[in-house]
């Protein structure tokens, strides 16, 4: 991972500006995951076989509980300049209507976010993005990290208040977690492959 550095929490404005445009012009390889990460320019390699792997039996799962004018983005832009931040999750669910106003969807704007960690990234996951989330007001935060203390774990967050989430469930892999109204599904965290 490579790291470019403008002021930490930069809010909207001139720097904000600035910042997403070097995001913009940032000139990584292929599949590569660059993000604003406390208002530094992050590039991450391409996640792994599992990672995709994962990401997609979740993805599977969303589309059965969502309502026809919501969509589950696999790339989309959140932008969190409260935060400094322009995060690419893993998977966001995010009303169609917000993707239209033609401007980058605030990360407030979506009903769910997904991350699946990765062995070089995993604390942005677990620290920086869920701070960052938990700012914007993201109702519903999906942690599944394969790398958690050895044991690969699935925590979901919620009920953001003050910049923090409170646990609404953890379970290890291989046990079932039920997201909440209003999507109302159990992801089943044994058919996840291990890292």
């Amino acid at each position: 991972m490579s790291a470019l550095a403008a002021e930490s929490g930069t809010p909207e404005g001139t720097d904000w500006d600035e910042i997403v445009r070097v995001w913009e012009e940032t000139d990584a390889p292929e599949g590569s995951k660059v993000e604003i990460i406390e208002g530094i320019v992050t590039v991450s390699p391409p996640p792994s076989e599992e990672h995709n792997d994962t990401s997609e039996l979740v993805q599977r799962r969303l589309y059965t509980a969502i309502p026809d004018d919501w969509g589950v983005y696999q790339t989309l832009g959140l932008r969190c300049p409260e935060t400094g931040g322009l995060f690419i999750p893993d998977l966001c669910v995010v009303p169609r209507a917000a993707l239209r106003r033609g401007t980058r969807v605030h990360a407030g704007d979506a009903e769910l976010v997904v991350e699946v960690t990765s062995k070089s990234n995993a604390n942005h996951d677990r620290i920086k993005k869920a701070h960052g989330y938990a700012v914007a007001g993201v109702p519903l935060y999906l942690l599944l990290d394969a790398w958690q203390s050895g044991r690969p774990t699935a925590t979901l967050y919620g009920e953001p208040q003050n910049g923090t989430y409170r646990v609404l469930d953890s379970v290890e892999y291989g046990e079932e977690l039920t997201l909440p109204a209003p999507f109302k599904v159990v992801i089943d965290t044994g058919a996840f492959p291990l890292s």
